[in-house]
C-alpha cells in the first residue's frame, strides 16, 4: 500500500529558511474511520518518531484491502521544538519566544460552545452519525474563522498558527494518538479519558492514567472535550449517546532516547489498538486478548517530589519500584557555605505507590523535580 505524502508549509524563519510538516496518508480500499497519529510535539520526546517509521514500513507491506478507513501519520510534528538545543541537551518543551508549553496551547471549542444545549435539543431525534457530522461541521466552521485571523494583516503569534495546522489535520479523526515520552526518565504508559478503560486495554500497556482533571489546552484534551461535553448534554436531556471518538497520549519511556523497548511497545500497542478497532484486517499481528491486564490510576493521585534542599541525588529507588509510606526514596547530598560539613538528607515516601518517573539530572537546586509516584 502506497501512501499519499503531503508536505505542508509551517513557518518561515528570519534567515529565509522554511519549516514544513509531512503527512503520510494511508487510505484503505474500504471507507471507514480516520486515525490520526503524531509524534515529537515536545522536542526531546523522540521515540514516537521511530514508532511512526515502523508503522509506515508495516503499512507499506499491506494491501489496501487490509485497511478499513485511513491512517494519517505525522512524525516530527514540531520542528521548532525538535531542533532546539542547549549544549548537549534537547529541551524543546516550550516555545521560548512566547514562554508556553508546546502541549498547552491548543484551541478547545468546548470553551466557546455557548449554544450546546440548543444544538443538542435540535438533534435529539437524529441518527448518531448524522449528529456527529453536524457537530463536526460547526467545529470546523469555527476553526476556519481562526484561519481568517491568521491571514489578516495583524496575524497571530506563532503558537496559534502552529496549533491551527495540527488541529486542522486531526479535527475530523475518530481516533487520535499523540506519541510522547517523559521529559525525564519514565515508564511506558498511557493517558486516557473517562469511560475508555475497555479501549485502553487494547494498547497492551501495563499502566494507564485516567485524566480526571484537565483544562483542554493539551492536544488530546482539546480534541476530545467537545465530544465529551456533547455526550453529557445529551444525557442531561434523557438520551444516552456515545460517539466513536477517542483520544490517547502514549508515554514511551525516556526523553532524548530512542529506547528499543519503548519503540517496540509503541508499535505493538498501536497495531493492536487499530486491529481491535477494525481498522486493520491483516491476520499476522499476533493479537493479544482483549482482556489484557492493566493497572489503572488517576492523574490527580500523582505525587511529585521536589528537592527540599539543593545538592546531589544519591541512593534513589529505580523506575517501577513499588514503595510504601515511610520507605526511603532517595538521599540528598547537601553542601553548604556555612563552614559546616556536608549533610545527607533522607527523603521518604508520603504514601504507597510506584515510581513512574525520575529526573535525568541528579544534581538539583532546591525546589527542582526528583521523582513522581502514582498511587
Amino acid at each position: 500500500m502506497i501512501p499519499v505524502i503531503e508536505t505542508i508549509f509551517l513557518r518561515q524563519m528570519a534567515s529565509g529558511d522554511r519549516l514544513f510538516l509531512q503527512v503520510y496518508k494511508f487510505i484503505g480500499a474500504h471507507s471507514g474511520k480516520k486515525v490520526y497519529i503524531q509524534s515529537n510535539l515536545h522536542g526531546a520526546e523522540i521515540a514516537g518518531n521511530a514508532v511512526i517509521h515502523q508503522l509506515i514500513e508495516f503499512l507499506l507491506s499491506l494491501n489496501d484491502t487490509d485497511l478499513v478507513g485511513e491512517i494519517w501519520l505525522v512524525p516530527v510534528c514540531n520542528p521548532m521544538g525538535t531542533n532546539e538545543r542547549s549544549h548537549s541537551f534537547s529541551p524543546g518543551r516550550f516555545c521560548v519566544y512566547e514562554a508556553k508549553d508546546w502541549n498547552r496551547i491548543f484551541w478547545d471549542y468546548e470553551k466557546e460552545a455557548d449554544d450546546l444545549v440548543a444544538f443538542t435539543k435540535s438533534q435529539l431525534q437524529i441518527n448518531q452519525e448524522v449528529v456527529r457530522q453536524n457537530y463536526l461541521t460547526i467545529i470546523q466552521q469555527e476553526l476556519t474563522k481562526i484561519l481568517e485571523k491568521i491571514n489578516s494583516p495583524s496575524s497571530v503569534p506563532y503558537t496559534e498558527r502552529f496549533r491551527y495546522q495540527l488541529q486542522s489535520l486531526s479535527l475530523d479523526a475518530n481516533y487520535l494518538i499523540d506519541l510522547h515520552s517523559s521529559t525525564n526518565q519514565g515508564l511506558n504508559y498511557l493517558y486516557y479519558f473517562p469511560h475508555q478503560e475497555v479501549s485502553a486495554k487494547y494498547f497492551l500497556f501495563d499502566f494507564g492514567i485516567l485524566l480526571d482533571k484537565y483544562d483542554g489546552d493539551a492536544f488530546d484534551e482539546a480534541f476530545i472535550k467537545p465530544w465529551l461535553a456533547l455526550e453529557a448534554c445529551f444525557k442531561s436531556l434523557g438520551r444516552e449517546i456515545k460517539f466513536d471518538v477517542e483520544a490517547w497520549t502514549l508515554e514511551l519511556g525516556t526523553g532524548m532516547q530512542m529506547n528499543p523497548d519503548s519503540v517496540t511497545k509503541g508499535v505493538q500497542s498501536v497495531k493492536n489498538y487499530l486491529a481491535q478497532k477494525g481498522i486493520l484486517l491483516t491476520s499476522d499481528l499476533n493479537l493479544k486478548p482483549k482482556s489484557q491486564e492493566m493497572i489503572f490510576a488517576v492523574s490527580s493521585k500523582r505525587k511529585k517530589y521536589y528537592a527540599i534542599a539543593g545538592g546531589m541525588i544519591q541512593s534513589r529507588v529505580e523506575l517501577g519500584t513499588v514503595v510504601k509510606a515511610g520507605d526511603r526514596l532517595y538521599q540528598i547530598l547537601s553542601f553548604n557555605k556555612a563552614s559546616k560539613l556536608p549533610t545527607v538528607i533522607d527523603i521518604c515516601a508520603e504514601q504507597n505507590g510506584f515510581v513512574y518517573e525520575i529526573s535525568t539530572n541528579q544534581a538539583v537546586n532546591q525546589g527542582e523535580f526528583v521523582l513522581g509516584i502514582l498511587q
